[in-house]
């Protein structure tokens, strides 16, 4: 047989054929007077188990350990390992999978920040109210963030705490006029009485929980708040970093040093 033949046969390409012969799973022909190889009968079975193989989701290498002589592995043991692979396939499809129904099924899941878990598809449908307000779309996307980046248990908490802010009595009246102050200040200079304004409001609102741990209250150093207020106005971005400063002192934290600086004065006292 031609190449052309053998294919046609088998039902591959003649690029299969001559892929297969470049990767040593197919022997080469004899060749006849003229140049053209000479595919036998046992090409054709050769290359007809190849094709089963590779239709059952082996790769090319388990293929190969298949067909050698020594191989490492017998095919029993190969297609065992491939169809435990498959088990681990078909769990994570079929989580994969409820997690979209979870999200087809939630009213407000699908949002232009989505898609986000049902959780906090619920706690945007709250701020629903506060659509036309830069401020907030730019909130709606740092909290989608920090789900997709937070660990779970960090993220389970810091949702928590954003929720129980907003269900409290008064707590979305606060948050739209918290958003309404920064909106305004997204023309103004960091000086303005503005600013102080809208931290006391934010602090008010806000659980102390909030405030991460670590040394000086918050790293304002740490990329991310970098990255953080260089999205916002100048002002803007100083209501973040006073309120993240007066959320850490509420809480009682004290700022990289000051722990130490205090037990030396107490040695020297």
């Amino acid at each position: 047989m031609r190449i052309g033949e053998l294919a046609a046969t088998v039902g591959v390409t003649t690029r299969a054929v001559r892929h297969y012969h470049h990767l040593g799973l197919l022997p080469e022909p004899e060749r006849l007077g003229n140049g053209y190889r000479n595919y036998t009968l046992r090409h054709a079975v050769v290359l007809a188990r190849i094709r089963r193989l590779t239709e059952l989701g082996l790769g090319l290498a388990e293929v190969r350990d298949v067909l050698a002589d020594d191989a490492g592995k017998d095919l029993a043991e190969v297609l065992t390992e491939l169809d435990e692979d498959l088990a681990r396939q078909e769990a994570a499809i079929r989580e994969r999978r409820a997690r979209l129904r979870a999200l087809l099924e939630t009213e407000g899941g699908l949002t232009a920040d989505g898609p986000v878990s049902p959780e906090l598809a619920a706690l945007f449908e709250e701020l629903g109210g506060l659509a036309g307000s830069p401020s907030a779309a730019k909130d709606r996307e740092v909290l989608a963030l920090i789900e997709s980046t937070a660990p779970p248990e960090e993220r389970e908490r810091f949702m928590g705490l954003v929720g129980s802010a907003l269900s409290a009595p008064g707590g979305l009246e606060r948050a739209q006029r918290a958003y309404a102050l920064l909106d305004e200040l997204v023309d103004a200079g960091t000086d303005d009485p503005r600013v102080d304004e809208a931290v006391e409001l934010l602090a008010t609102a806000l659980p102390e929980e909030l405030a991460p741990d670590g040394a000086g209250f918050v790293d304002q150093e740490h990329a991310f708040l970098r990255a953080l207020y260089a999205d916002f106005a100048p002002a803007q971005a100083e209501v973040i970093r006073r309120l993240l400063r007066r959320l850490g002192e509420r809480a009682g934290r004290k700022p990289a040093g000051e722990e130490g600086q205090e037990g030396e004065e107490r040695e020297e006292g």
